[in-house]
């Protein structure tokens, strides 16, 4: 593994991102079936280097703080999207996690196989007890994936949030370091 490797999978390659993702990132960032359900809209070259810029020196594990991951194909070597991992601020022993994969790889395990790998490398290096994931309650394939990787859902709040220009409602779904243990 290279130094700017975390860790792989049989097919994939955790790694940091590089000024050479920037097409690719800012391709799958801009479509609009991968945006649906994300915050951002209307992506663009200068956000996509503005977030490669601010992550060079970032750390992941840091509490109160964002850490994206590029999931690189190992075979291919094309980016095929990102994770994201938080340590909570308050509680470094919990955290949330997200993930964004490009719409020509999404439906070929990618998400469960990278989201897997993150819990296994999270609760490992960081001793967590608990890992949560948010999505919109509209997002049918996250919320299979997240369960595929042994993720719970344990509420479902109703138009808790305002996105992008209505109210929309969220999943919340976790794991415990036991429960993955007992899984592996």
């Amino acid at each position: 593994m290279s130094p700017a490797t975390f860790f792989e999978t049989a097919r994939l390659r955790v790694r940091r991102f590089s000024s050479a993702d920037l097409q690719a990132f800012v391709a799958y960032r801009a479509d609009p079936e991968v945006a649906r359900y994300q915050r951002w809209s209307d992506y663009t070259t200068a956000h996509g280097t503005a977030f490669i810029e601010a992550l060079h020196d970032a750390e992941p594990g840091v509490p109160g703080e964002w850490f994206q991951f590029a999931l690189e194909d190992r075979s291919s070597g094309v980016l095929v999207g990102d994770l994201a991992l938080k340590v909570e601020q308050d509680e470094p022993r919990v955290a949330e996690v997200g993930f964004t994969l490009a719409s020509e790889h999404q439906g070929k395990g990618y998400g469960t196989e990278a989201l897997e790998a993150l819990l296994g490398f999270a609760f490992e290096t960081y001793g967590l007890h608990r890992v949560v994931a948010v999505t919109d309650a509209f997002n049918a394939p996250a919320a299979a994936l997240l369960e595929r990787a042994g993720f719970r859902r344990e509420g479902h709040f109703h138009e808790n949030v305002y996105f992008k220009g209505a109210w929309g409602s969220e999943f919340l779904f976790a794991i415990l370091q036991r429960e993955f243990a007992a899984r592996t």
